[in-house]
């Protein structure tokens, strides 16, 4: 009987120390309530309550901790119907308004995000929703965040994992994708062939200003050919009728003869013309051809002449 009481003393004793004596856990604090009313916090380490009187209340989870958001259906801006997931980062700062001012806190954050998501998507397109994945964080994260500071708790980051429509949007969004890279190469043929056509044009241009230039060149060439042609006929029947003014009977001869051999080469060269029966003196033409002779020594001699007058260079 005697032991069976010292045995159950100790065992009060053992109950009652570790009533007395608790450790608290690094990245925990834990809520310290009397009578059931919250009066402190303990901080990790060791710390004595008096049994009965004070007992431990909550124990809080000070570390960031990630929250997975499950998939939900969500109705854009445009109604398309999207599936979307997501994750959370927070953590808790206060924990007596972790423990106190909400009655299940992962429950009621992970009801908070996922309206808000809800309220962010659907104020906005599919096309803004699929492609402006930073901004729907910033927004999910500003309001979260604000609505759960009352309750001692930070959300760190908001991260949409999946945006998913339905297969046949994404096979409608597909065709559309595949109907504006066409019409992108089209453009950029059609731009091609213009480019083409343009420089074509261009060079056909160019190559009708450079023939009419080099007709024109030419034309000047033959008209200062024709010029200086007439100015040495000039010259020459200037030459003519100087002689014949002095006397010279074989200059007119020559002058004559001249002209017949001409009229006889363009009678020759005419298509028409197969053969030629026409009245020649030869002793005439002969006699022309001695004046031509004649005249041609007398040139010679005036040259002479003039040569011999002319005084030596020094």
């Amino acid at each position: 009987m005697g032991q069976l009481l010292a045995l159950v003393i100790v065992l009060v004793v053992v109950i009652g120390v570790a009533k007395l004596v608790r450790i608290v856990p690094q990245g925990f604090e834990w809520t310290v309530e009397t009578f059931g009313k919250y009066t402190r916090t303990l901080s990790p380490g060791l710390h004595l309550l008096i049994p009965i009187y004070q007992t431990v209340g909550r124990k809080i989870n000070m570390m960031e901790q990630v929250l997975d958001v499950p998939s939900q259906d969500v109705i854009t801006k445009d109604n398309a119907v999207v599936r979307v997931d997501g994750v959370v980062f927070y953590q808790v700062l206060d924990a007596s308004k972790a423990a106190y001012e909400v009655s299940n806190l992962e429950q009621a954050s992970l009801a908070l995000i996922m309206t808000n998501i809800r309220t962010v998507l659907g104020s906005m397109d599919l096309d803004e929703s699929l492609s402006q994945r930073d901004g729907i964080n910033a927004k999910l994260l500003r309001v979260v965040d604000e609505a759960t500071h009352p309750w001692g708790v930070k959300v760190n980051r908001i991260e949409i994992k999946d945006i998913a429509p339905p297969r046949d949007l994404i096979d409608a969004m597909a065709r559309q994708m595949k109907a504006e890279r066409e019409k992108r190469a089209n453009i950029l043929d059609a731009e091609g062939f213009r480019q083409a056509a343009i420089l074509k044009a261009e060079g056909e241009k160019q190559s009708v200003i450079l023939a009419a230039e080099g007709e024109k060149e030419a034309a000047f060439r033959a008209a200062e050919a024709r010029e200086r042609s007439a100015e040495a006929e000039a010259k020459a029947t200037t030459m003519v009728s100087n002689a014949i003014a002095n006397g010279n009977v074989n200059a007119l001869n020559y002058f004559v003869a001249n002209n017949y051999v001409e009229a006889l080469k363009e009678m020759a060269k005419s298509p028409n013309q197969k053969m030629l029966l026409l009245p020649i003196e030869a002793t005439g033409i002969l006699g022309s051809l001695a004046g031509i002779a004649e005249l041609a020594k007398e040139s010679l001699g005036q040259q002479q002449k003039s040569a011999a007058i002319q005084p030596p260079l020094r």
